[in-house]
């Protein structure tokens, strides 16, 4: 783990500046799209303000215990909180727990670090819960959410953060630097780039599973499969999707990639599209359907993700999502 986070170098500058001056913020707020680095880059800082043995003023020598834990998340002085599951919820109970712990005082770092992850998981008890935490906590404690958006977290919460809203990385140095720096081949380079549109996390993620490849192509064709149905037959053939919260999820992020991608193609912009690989797919489909059916669908599936962030009844959500979903022939 280290200041080097590609397309990041910003918020890095950034914070190694409230490190040299000594204007670290009791709080920041990590914000994103999955997969952008938001939590490589908490863990960056985390490891730069505990460092034992800095190579420059908030820069961490990735080699000393402290360091070495932190990128392990393993630091008694790190507490990580996160929902028990995938596509869980965050719950009222793991923040009282962490009020507990950062009275602590720190255990040998500088400051005790707690790292919040995909806080906008968290019920309205949570967040609220968090606010005595961010009011009263003491001095030497540091907490790093990350999260979607603020636009997601309470008000009070996001007001009281320092905000970093990290962006992706321009597709052409994503895939550069694939090449380059992780020395997978072009053609790969490009599909990956792509597919994660400038997210770094999620490229190096596919990169190292192919599986992840293979099951987004499936949610392609699975999509592609149930427009020409009726609702009784789409009802059927989707219904092992609202089994799985964690799998509904990552389905509706990749058809959410395929209703942008038919705009882009009815606009004549096929080579931005996020799934090249089903580049002639898209472009037929988008001859079929009007601008119209396409904006429903883009603004459909995203409401269903939408709600699908709380807790929704994944069977209602399905199939409500199901039925607005143009037709074709």
């Amino acid at each position: 783990m280290s200041w080097d986070l590609l397309g990041h170098e910003w918020a890095a500058s950034l914070l190694k500046q409230h490190i040299t001056h000594g204007d670290v913020r009791h709080a920041y707020l990590f914000s994103g799209a999955p997969g952008i680095g938001r939590r490589s880059l908490a863990l960056a800082f985390a490891q730069a303000i505990n460092c034992q043995s800095p190579s420059a003023s908030g820069v961490p020598c990735g080699e000393c215990r402290l360091c070495k834990l932190t990128e392990k998340m393993q630091h008694p002085d790190l507490s990580i909180v996160e929902a028990d599951s995938e596509g869980g919820m965050l719950k009222v109970d793991q923040i009282r727990a962490l009020q507990r712990s950062v009275m602590l005082s720190p255990y040998e770092a500088k400051f005790r670090v707690a790292l919040l992850l995909n806080f906008q998981r968290a019920n309205a008890n949570a967040q609220n819960a968090l606010l005595k935490t961010l009011e009263e906590a003491p001095k030497q404690v540091i907490l790093l959410l990350t999260a979607d958006s603020p636009d997601n977290l309470l008000p009070t919460i996001s007001s009281r953060c320092e905000i970093l809203r990290l962006r992706p990385v321009p597709i052409e140095k994503l895939q550069e630097n694939l090449q380059s720096r992780w020395h997978c081949d072009p053609e790969k380079s490009a599909l990956l780039a792509h597919l994660s549109n400038g997210r770094t996390g999620l490229a190096l993620r596919m990169a190292a599973d192919p599986d992840l490849v293979e099951k987004r192509a499936a949610w392609v064709d699975e999509l592609l499969r149930l427009m020409p149905l009726n609702i009784r037959e789409r009802f059927a053939a989707a219904e092992p999707l609202s089994k799985n919260r964690d799998q509904l999820r990552l389905t509706l992020q990749t058809w959410l990639s395929i209703g942008r991608d038919l705009l882009l193609a009815a606009n004549g912009q096929s080579e931005y599209l996020t799934n090249q690989d089903h580049a002639e797919d898209i472009r037929a489909l988008a001859m079929k359907l009007s601008g119209e059916q396409m904006v429903e669908l883009l603004n459909s599936v995203d409401h269903s993700l939408e709600i699908l962030e709380s807790n929704a009844n994944l069977k209602l959500l399905l199939e409500n999502l199901l039925i607005s979903i143009p037709r074709i022939k």
